[in-house]
């Protein structure tokens, strides 16, 4: 359901996949995330677990189209907000409504991005680390935290451990028949806390689970 696949990518790895699995369908995608996910449900929770400071920069890691960004900005419009994703068509699109303290790059979460660009008082992340491999989610994870300053914050909003029946039939019929089943089954079994823990967060605190008609996503902020 998200933008990029493998933000984290090896160079033996396929680079990204598209907006919603093909590139004909970005322009839907924005309308997409709203109406299949109750976005502004957990979206609004995530801001409120980032809780961003005028002073603060933060990283968006598969920014997409922008929507964190651009909300966050209209919250904290004197916050320096950076987003990252390796799909130009999105960029194109997340540029055309960005703010004057809104900057964009086009790549993958990586050793040079991190030199490159850190610290950052806050990473954050939607919809992404489902869909990449199991050691992706691994070295991302490890990036952000080489991103953040010492005690920066991290706040991730993702599909988790669908816990019932109907959560994990409604995950398996849109996540895993759009996105495949290998790398987005340990999410469903509630992987993310632990490879969160393995690079080095603490204080991992899963402050909201919304059912959605895709599945439940979650909300985690960590330190």
């Amino acid at each position: 359901m998200s933008t990029p696949n493998a933000l984290g990518a090896g160079p033996a790895e396929k680079p990204h996949t598209p907006a919603l699995g093909h590139k004909a369908l970005t322009p839907f995608y924005d309308a997409a995330i709203a109406l299949a996910t109750r976005e502004s449900v957990w979206r609004g929770r995530m801001i409120e677990a980032i809780a961003l400071k005028s002073d603060e920069r933060l990283l968006d890691v598969g920014c997409g189209t922008g929507s964190l960004l651009w909300a966050l900005a209209g919250r904290t419009p004197s916050a320096a907000l950076v987003g990252l994703d390796p799909d130009p068509d999105v960029l194109a699109r997340a540029k055309r409504r960005a703010g004057a303290h809104i900057t964009f790059e086009q790549g993958f979460l990586d050793e040079a991005f991190v030199s490159a660009h850190a610290p950052f008082d806050v990473v954050a992340s939607s919809l992404v680390l489902h869909q990449t491999p199991l050691e992706t989610k691994r070295r991302m994870l490890r990036h952000m935290r080489e991103a953040l300053r010492p005690g920066g914050r991290l706040c991730i909003a993702d599909y988790g451990l669908q816990s019932n029946g109907f959560m994990r039939m409604m995950f398996r019929v849109t996540v895993q028949a759009l996105d495949g089943v290998e790398d987005t089954q340990p999410n469903a079994e509630g992987v993310l806390p632990a490879l969160m823990s393995e690079a080095g967060f603490m204080d991992i605190d899963e402050v909201a689970n919304v059912p959605t008609a895709t599945g439940a996503i979650s909300v985690w902020r960590a330190r």
